[in-house]
């Protein structure tokens, strides 16, 4: 992975060094922002854990709660990880699933990685599976040509 200072003046990223430090964030982070809107389009934004399996992240929050409702009703997201000089976006569609339709696997998967149990917690949780459509990389000025990684749920080369 490349790490370099916030406020660094090293030299743009390729696309390939990009998703490869996208890749180590997805699979390494434990936390991101999460973005969504109302129907009538207020905005809302939380952090959220999440667990990433390589094609889609899982995120869990309360079904009747602002971000729940947002995601159900629009299906659709936007993610943010890292900080401002460094970081990734994620657009993404979103999938509502009960509580316990995930396989114990998966749920225990996620409750490893995020210290969270939302299962525990009943019904009145749900999972939002998110399969990314768009993802961008940056840091600085230097890098805002070049950062759409993937296009239409595909990466780019």
């Amino acid at each position: 992975m490349t790490t370099e200072a916030p406020g660094s003046t090293s030299t743009p990223r390729t696309r390939a060094e990009r998703r490869r430090d996208t890749e180590h964030r997805l699979a390494h982070d434990v936390d991101l922002w999460v973005a969504s809107a109302s129907p009538d389009g207020a905005p809302f934004l939380v952090p959220l854990s999440f667990d990433w399996d390589g094609r889609t992240l899982l995120l869990a929050t309360l079904a009747d709660g602002p971000t729940g409702r947002n995601l159900a009703a629009g299906g659709t997201a936007r993610l943010a990880l890292g900080h401002t000089r460094d970081v990734v976006t994620i657009d993404g569609d979103v999938e509502t699933l009960a509580i316990d339709a995930l396989p114990p696997e998966r749920r225990e998967r996620f409750e490893a990685r995020t210290g969270f149990d939302p299962y525990a917690l009943g019904s009145r949780y749900r999972w939002y599976r998110v399969t990314p459509r768009r993802v961008q990389a940056w840091r600085e000025a230097d890098e805002l040509r070049g950062r759409e990684l993937m296009r239409d749920g595909s990466w780019l080369d």
